[in-house]
């Protein structure tokens, strides 16, 4: 992103062709569950957390006995792994892959619900040139798993840092680098044939740190930013996650594999770091995996493959204080090893809920979010829109004939959607930054019927009548409600949303 253009632009609502989604299920969240640390909880304290916590699909680094018995039984899916260490005696024999599955897999499997095994980890970036054993090892993985009658249930793949890019902007000109090409093509064939994901680690937060003078913060986090636009297709990036995801797509599509699905085995935001690393904040975390989860449940896709769904697993479950490097490796989790949380956040992406309690955050302490006086009205649209779309604030009260419709100004409405989203997602200055078009206040904005809420509870502002639309949200959570909503993204503008029922 480094030499990427930045425009706000005011792009035409073109009439196109919509993509109705299926189902409105949007695609899966996982947890990252990485073990090099002191005095992290037990394996079956640790399966307990999840279940309590509702995180229904898990990574692992490896095979770890413990942890498979730990979660047995519990409805949890697990992705393990092989090491890198491991692949060179996979590699070179049937029966050492056979023998790895008999003491890794079957002991535990159904009970515990093992769905992926990726054979080697970011393979590009290891120090040992394990390049050439990851395909040999997954061939005779899924060999071992076919004769037992589970390939179909387990798949096999591996996982890979973005480094496997040549070039990654702009995100057209993605494209893998040539030596790997004699690893690579074979091993994409390979996924194809047996219906495997391609599996990548996607950190925005490294793309900013290393590059903050060509990359915003706000575009960084998933917040209203000023545009970035592909010049090679037109397509408008809000935010860097769809850019790095498009850049694989462009890079799998020049290869002719246009149909692989992919899947994030990684992605987060660390809770602190050293001194120069002043973005690895708790509120910036918070920020961006909550952000990462809406824009994941929606089905809100990318520019390049709108709709598209796309499972994530955010890293990570704990701190891990054995981890070498800057301050920032060791603090990536959404717990200390004690179980209590650093920060808030919301698996399910329907509000902001304390990890720990599971209660509703309530701090707003009597504070307000609203448009900024100073403010464009073209940043104002853009933040208004996002707010109504992947930010998974119910508008419906700014819609005509409702309490906050009137009056029917483009300041109003942003000013009521910024205070929904303020409040629900914790009521601190992150949640009320908007790109610099939202402004904290103490004076209750609320007027005549229109309530705006507090405390993080998001007012409905009594919104009744045919024209009320329920938020993503509202229609998931609601098991009486016939069909479900889904935010429907227009082709060439992905902030622009259009609420259609189906089913």
């Amino acid at each position: 992103m480094a030499n990427g253009r930045r425009l706000l632009t005011v792009i035409p609502l073109l009439t196109v062709s919509l993509f109705f989604l299926e189902a409105c299920n949007g695609g899966k969240v996982g947890v990252c569950y990485g073990r090099n640390a002191d005095d992290l909880p037990t394996p079956d304290k640790v399966a307990q957390l999840t279940q309590l916590h509702s995180i229904k699909y898990v990574r692992i680094y490896d095979a770890n006995i413990q942890v498979l018995k730990a979660f047995a039984n519990t409805g949890v899916e697990l992705m393990i792994g092989i090491p890198n260490s491991d692949l060179l005696a996979i590699s070179q024999f049937q029966s050492n892959a056979d023998s790895w599955l008999k003491n890794n897999i079957l002991p535990y499997y159904p009970a515990t619900m093992i769905t992926y095994i990726t054979v080697g980890a970011e393979i590009t970036e290891s120090p040992a040139n394990v390049s050439s054993l990851v395909l040999p090892s997954m061939t005779k993985i899924h060999i071992s798993l076919k004769k037992v009658g589970l390939h179909k249930r387990i798949k096999v793949s591996s996982t890979h840092s973005l480094g496997v890019l040549s070039r990654s902007f702009p995100p057209s000109a993605g494209a893998f680098d040539s030596k790997f090409a004699f690893f690579l093509k074979p091993m994409l064939e390979f996924l194809v044939e047996n219906q495997s994901p391609f599996m990548i680690d996607l950190y925005p937060y490294y793309a900013y740190r290393d590059s903050s003078g060509n990359v915003s913060l706000d575009y960084a986090l998933f917040n209203p930013s000023a545009d970035v636009i592909d010049p090679n297709t037109g397509l408008v990036y809000t935010n860097m996650f769809d850019a790095q995801m498009d850049a694989i797509f462009f890079a799998l599509m020049a290869l002719n594999f246009r149909t692989l699905k992919v899947m994030v085995t990684e992605s987060g935001w660390p809770n602190k770091g050293a001194p120069k690393e002043t973005a690895a904040t708790p509120d910036n975390a918070q920020s961006y995996n909550t952000n990462l989860v809406r824009h994941v449940i929606n089905n809100t896709g990318t520019p390049a493959k709108p709709g598209e769904e796309i499972d994530v697993y955010i890293f990570s479950l704990f701190n891990e204080n054995r981890k070498p490097g800057l301050e920032s490796e060791r603090n990536w989790g959404l717990f200390y090893p004690d179980q209590t949380t650093i920060y808030s956040l919301d698996l399910t992406g329907k509000g902001d809920i304390d990890v720990v309690t599971g209660e509703n955050i309530t701090t707003s302490n009597g504070t307000w979010c609203v448009a900024s006086g100073s403010a464009s009205e073209q940043v104002l649209k853009n933040a208004l829109d996002w707010a109504c779309g992947p930010g998974n604030v119910d508008c419906s009260a700014i819609q005509p004939s409702q309490p906050c419709f009137q009056p029917d100004s483009l300041p109003s409405h942003a000013s009521y959607a910024f205070n929904s989203y303020y409040q629900q997602n914790g009521a601190n200055d992150v949640s009320c930054s908007f790109g610099g078009a939202g402004i904290k206040t103490t004076k209750d904005p609320s007027y005549d019927k229109c309530i705006y809420a507090t405390s993080g509870k998001v007012s409905r502002a009594n919104s009744t009548g045919p024209s009320s639309v329920p938020s993503a949200a509202q229609s998931s959570a609601s098991s009486s409600m016939i069909g479900c909503l889904c935010l429907i993204p227009l082709l060439f503008h992905p902030l622009q949303y259009v609420y259609l029922f189906a089913g």
